[in-house]
């Protein structure tokens, strides 16, 4: 199909089901002593349960299932920020995904300010209404700070889904892909193409999964400690990457590189520099619509292994992978939070869905469609949950 006809498609489709999710109800309407149960008398039973005990309010009403998808509409796909309004289509076909994978209910919520504070009010004033929160689109560096202090003063887990998901994806996509190149991941050193959110959270997964070599670029130029560019998140990570202490641009840190990873911009990245990078380079440009090489390139140059942002080629880093399990696990475990543990056990349940026989080039992350993936990653995080429980009761 091409792009003009998939336009109309998708236009003519919005249009005739205005919007893609709707409220249905669970139980049967029909009858006086329906409305009775449902509603008054029988519901001031329920309030006055959960009065008692704020903890029956998970079992006695959709909150023990229900997931705000909460954004402000400021970094859009790779559309930027085209408003509150103009993102619900995004957040709509979230909560769809979310309810087809893994049976949760999620809420679009599109706010119409771009208050870092403003935010945070807002969400937790209407966080007794849900049991996660799903940051989306929210820009950086504001997305750091919104979801550190909502994970400091929320007892429900709160992820960002363009920071964590990606990462995740991420990672299980490299531990197959090392597997091809016979590589570890100590003796790897990575080059991550953008330090916004996504590049940051990547960086810090990768190095808290075993990874010790790690650069980040971003447009302004190498993330070197020093550097007067930088904003506190970037400053952070300086300390912790970029071993080599190298300044400049991309084209000064790619060379004799094992792993390129991009979450920039169209075509910065060319056959030059890949075929300046150590042998059997494995390259993830994740640029979505124009990766940052196109996967041809790529291998004409000499490319291992090559995954991108987009579902019409091999690879395809999807967060789809990673955010329903994750949050399944967690909603099921009643957790408050998300860990780095949790991230790192998804990557490998993700990764683990590729079996041996299967393992190729062109097949190192499942498919965004393949439903196993949700169910192995809700396993790895109730399994991990139940792990460390364990270990609790015992310590």
């Amino acid at each position: 199909m091409n792009r003009e006809n998939l336009t109309e498609e998708t236009i003519n489709l919005h249009r005739a089901f205005r919007g893609k999710i709707e409220v249905a109800s669970k139980v049967p309407l029909n009858t006086g002593t329906d409305l009775s149960l449902v509603y008054t008398p029988g519901v001031a039973d329920i309030c006055r349960a959960i009065a008692e005990d704020p903890k029956e309010a998970d079992s006695l009403t959709s909150k023990g299932n229900m997931v705000a998808i909460v954004t402000d509409g400021t970094a859009v796909l790779g559309l930027g920020d085209i408003g509150p309004k103009a993102a619900l289509p995004v957040m709509e076909g979230k909560s769809l995904l979310f309810k087809k994978f893994v049976g949760i209910d999620a809420f679009p919520l599109c706010l119409d300010t771009k208050n870092t504070e403003e935010i945070i009010k807002i969400i937790k004033g209407l966080a007794p209404t849900f049991s996660g929160i799903n940051l989306e689109d929210i820009s950086a560096p504001r997305c750091f700070e919104i979801e550190e202090r909502l994970k400091e003063e929320l007892d429900i887990p709160v992820f960002h889904d363009d920071q964590h998901g990606t990462a995740i994806v991420v990672l299980a996509g490299l531990i197959n892909a090392l597997k091809i190149v016979n590589k570890t991941k100590k003796a790897s050193k990575i080059v991550i193409n953008g330090a916004g959110a996504a590049g940051i959270a990547i960086a810090d997964l990768l190095l808290e999964a075993g990874f010790e070599d790690v650069t980040l670029v971003s447009l302004e130029g190498v993330v070197t400690e020093g550097a007067d560019w930088m904003n506190s998140r970037q400053a952070s990570m300086a300390k912790r990457t970029n071993l080599h202490k190298v300044t400049g641009h991309l084209g000064d840190v790619i060379h004799e590189s094992d792993i390129f990873i991009g979450v920039s911009a169209a075509g910065v990245l060319s056959k030059a520099h890949v075929k300046s990078m150590n042998q059997d380079p494995i390259i993830f440009s994740l640029a979505n619509p124009v990766p940052e090489i196109y996967p041809e390139d790529a291998l004409e140059a000499d490319a291992a292994v090559v995954g991108t942002g987009r579902s019409d080629y091999p690879n395809q880093v999807n967060n789809l992978l990673a955010f329903p399990g994750i949050f399944k696990g967690a909603l099921n475990k009643r957790v408050r939070d998300i860990t780095v543990d949790m991230k790192i056990a998804a990557a490998e349940a993700i990764a683990k869905v590729v079996t041996e026989e299967e393992l190729s080039p062109e097949y190192v992350i499942p498919s965004a469609l393949n439903h196993k993936v949700a169910t192995s990653v809700t396993r790895a995080v109730e399994q991990l949950v139940e792990s460390e429980a364990e270990c609790f009761v015992k310590s």
